[in-house]
């Protein structure tokens, strides 16, 4: 039996051979397959890009972009020079009606005046006094609202900032360079001079 060649062996090899190439021819031919695969990408890639290029040389209207941009500096022109136009009418405005309140107010003194003069012949020199002094509190009250200060620095130290001097007079009550009395009262317009008070200003007594 030993001398019997074995064939049934020999065949099983064989088999197993065929095998192993119809599986290496199938890998051969998924690799074929994968580089079909790849070259079709890589070449819609280059088409890509290619058609991308095209699209990016197209020419451009020069003229159209140009009288894009044009148009629009004529519009932003016009609308600034309508915001100045604005602006300028607002403060004429402001300065032509700055006073508009102010004014209103003191319609109430000029009603007062005139209802003072319109008695004169009737009313009694009391009646006139009392009517004048209730004029200027009202005329005084409606400067403070609108910011102005009255200075009346009577007995105060004379401040050249706010007070000018008339004259000189000599006292004895009053140390020198004090106010010793008011000529023209002053006044003040939110901290600004308006008119200095005008005094008379304590100087040393002779005695």
């Amino acid at each position: 039996m030993n001398g019997v060649p074995d064939h049934g062996k020999d065949d099983v090899t064989v088999e197993h051979t065929q095998l192993d190439r119809s599986e290496n021819d199938g890998t051969v031919e998924h690799t074929k397959l994968d580089d079909s695969s790849a070259d079709a990408n890589a070449t819609e890639t280059e088409k890509s890009a290619e058609e991308a290029q095209e699209g990016d040389n197209e020419p451009v209207d020069l003229q159209a972009l140009a009288d894009q941009h044009w148009d629009r500096y004529l519009r932003a022109s016009a609308e600034l020079e309508n915001v100045q136009k604005r602006a300028d009418r607002d403060v004429e405005k402001a300065h032509k009606f700055a006073v508009e309140r102010f004014a209103s107010d003191l319609l109430a003194v000029c009603d007062s005046l005139d209802m003072a003069l319109a008695a004169e012949g009737e009313a009694s020199i009391e009646t006139l006094k009392e009517g004048n002094v209730a004029t200027r509190k009202l005329l005084g009250s409606i400067l403070q609202r609108f910011g102005v200060e009255e200075l009346d620095p009577q007995g105060e130290p004379f401040d050249p900032s706010q007070h000018e001097a008339v004259t000189m007079q000599a006292s004895a009550e009053l140390e020198p360079g004090s106010v010793m009395s008011v000529f023209q009262k002053g006044y003040m317009l939110n901290g600004r001079l308006l008119r200095p008070a005008r005094v008379v200003v304590a100087s040393e007594s002779a005695e």
